[in-house]
């Protein structure tokens, strides 16, 4: 690849290296090798779904935890745009048609008045046409009614993040999910009295957001009694990817310059390594339910982290035996039944390795960052799955896959994939200090050949995207990770705006 000086002044600009962008050109040209599988994980077999008496027991590790004076911090990646929640309704404003004709027009239309923006986008509709939403559609103004929901004439909502649509309905006023996500902070991540929340947001509506913190924290803080420390980060520009065409070539814009591209949630693993904290919380914008529904989710949430701290002390407690040196071959194997049995990393010859080179290899699997990931049984929702696949270093581990990940032309990994019994919801506890409370450095912990490449366009013209290693899979590869089975009634996403009409958004 020849860069021009403009070239080079646009890399400087991003903080890139021009070694950084061949090597993205050759992942485009090459692909990304397929991951070698074992099988799906299930229960008793890479997922662990606790005992009632269990969950009693990890609840109250998680409070006595919290007890210590530890730091936590509930990370939330916000920086998703709504537009895809609204994708047919900007097609109903399209359509040659003017009154509701799809199964989604019509349900959108018949229940309108249970959103809770309902009430924003009566303010917005009268403000502008002097009539209500009620009004408009008796006229047969739906595309107005639409119009004024998604285009800056009214809410915007179109152009909106997820984080900042009201969702839930209250009696003192409406929420969004930025709010909800606070409300969760004070019932599960508070010590102390303190909540510490970090959201991952775009440029472009950080002052958005900031400004709806800065409007609702003192209602919060009276509410659940609790101090809260409100944070943001964006995705570094350094993170960008370069985009391609088709021949693999640099995708360039019309004035000649270099087309990069948002690297995907991989990115933000940048921004998690930022975080100060013992246990980090991660969950996405769109995963929330009002209060009336919490209380299954804070049980589960608080057993996640008391799992993880639980398996985390007995890693720091072996890796300080190890320290010592005074251990024997019987306390090894007691390790190695650990490193096998709880954190599900297995080693075919591990028999053949001398004791010194077992020490080794015991302390590299041991200091780590952990996490414990809530997978839910499959129900035919879209996403990733919880597998136990084969690692460079020859060890099998649980591993969250994406099906871009496997290779399709395998009939048995097909298989897995679909008949695997549970998926990722993208509920997450993670603990980042090692056992001397040191910081991990995450990029370390990073799997750099895996990642995606999809077919996008721009201005007409495709091209090919590439999405560093995704948060939750390849960019948390190299961690320690313990599968928890939760109830799906803890993941209610929400992808389409009539997902807001389901019970559990009510």
């Amino acid at each position: 690849m020849t860069l021009s000086e403009q070239d080079r002044r646009q890399l400087d600009a991003h903080g890139i290296r021009e070694a950084q962008v061949e090597k993205q050109l050759e992942q485009i040209a090459r692909g990304f090798p397929f991951l070698q599988l074992e099988r799906a994980a299930s229960v008793g077999r890479g997922i662990v779904a606790p005992s009632e008496e269990a969950r009693e027991t990890y609840v109250r590790r998680w409070e006595t935890y919290k007890s210590e004076k530890h730091k936590v911090v509930k990370f939330v990646p916000a920086s998703g745009a709504a537009s895809r929640m609204f994708k047919d309704l900007f097609a109903f404003l399209e359509a040659s048609y003017d009154v509701p004709t799809t199964a989604f027009e019509r349900e959108f239309f018949g229940n309108i008045g249970r959103f809770a923006f309902k009430k924003a986008l009566d303010k917005a509709c009268e403000t502008d046409t002097g009539k209500d939403v009620e009004a408009l559609i008796s006229e047969g103004r739906y595309k107005e009614v639409v119009a004024h929901l998604l285009q800056t004439s009214g809410l915007n909502y179109g152009s909106l993040p997820k984080g900042l649509l009201l969702f839930h309905r209250y009696e003192d006023g409406a929420r969004t999910p930025m709010e909800e996500h606070l409300a969760e902070a004070a019932l599960y991540a508070c010590c102390g009295g303190e909540a510490s929340v970090h959201f991952t947001v775009s440029h472009e509506h950080r002052t958005l957001f900031k400004a709806k913190v800065d409007e609702k924290v003192a209602y919060f803080t009276k509410k659940f009694g609790v101090n809260y420390h409100i944070s943001f980060s964006e995705q570094k520009l350094n993170t960008d990817t370069i985009a391609a065409n088709p021949d693999n070539t640099p995708f360039r814009n019309t004035d000649g310059s270099l087309l990069f591209r948002p690297g995907g949630h991989g990115a933000l693993i940048e921004n998690l390594n930022e975080i100060d904290a013992d246990i980090v919380f991660i969950k996405n914008i769109d995963n929330v339910v009002p209060d009336r529904l919490k209380p299954i989710t804070i049980t589960y949430k608080q057993l996640l982290a008391g799992m993880l701290v639980d398996v985390q002390q007995r890693i720091f407690g072996y890796l300080e035996l190890l320290d010592t040196g005074k251990y024997n071959h019987e306390t090894l194997e007691e390790i190695i039944r650990f490193v096998q049995q709880t954190l599900c990393c297995r080693k075919s010859d591990i028999k053949e390795l001398e004791d010194a080179d077992l020490v080794i290899y015991l302390r590299r699997k041991l200091n780590r960052p952990i996490r414990a990931c809530g997978v839910v049984k499959n129900v035919g929702e879209p996403g990733g799955g919880p597998f136990l696949t084969y690692n460079q270093d020859g060890t099998v581990s649980p591993q969250i896959l994406e099906s871009s990940q496997i290779d399709t032309s395998k009939d048995e990994y097909v298989e897995m994939f679909k008949n695997g019994t549970h998926f990722n919801p993208v509920d997450l506890v993670c603990a980042i200090k090692d056992y001397k409370g040191k910081a991990f450095h995450l990029p370390d912990y990073v799997d750099r050949t895996t990642g995606f490449i999809s077919s996008k366009s721009k201005n007409g013209r495709e091209l090919k995207a590439l999405e560093l290693p995704g948060l939750w899979n390849g960019a948390m590869s190299d961690w320690n990770t313990i599968f928890v089975e939760v109830p799906l009634k803890t993941f209610n996403p929400v992808k389409t705006v009539n997902d807001l009409l389901r019970e559990q958004h009510q």
